[in-house]
């Protein structure tokens, strides 16, 4: 699964912009823009939802999931939950 704060968060990574990713990915413009606008987790076709996630991988991007391990190190940006504040 991927987010659209993931997917955002990974071009920023890039220091690309979302017509960059839509080629590279082999997927339209209007798509890029669609996943980045969804709430929550990224909705669609899986066959496109692979493609982007390929790209980004080939890109040197890892998609962390929720309570995952980053097992190839580097340097990236993990969002968490906030601890909660003792009353």
């Amino acid at each position: 699964m991927m987010t659209a704060s993931q997917l955002r968060a990974a071009r920023a990574l890039l220091g690309i912009d979302q017509k960059t990713l839509a080629d590279m990915a082999g997927v339209s413009l209007p798509t890029i823009q669609r996943m980045e606008a969804s709430d929550g987790t990224v909705r669609g076709i899986v066959e496109t939802l692979t493609k982007v996630i390929e790209a980004l991988n080939e890109a040197g991007v890892e998609l962390i999931g929720e309570n995952a391990r980053s097992e190839t190190g580097g340097r990236g940006v993990r969002l968490r939950r906030p601890v909660p504040k003792p009353d």
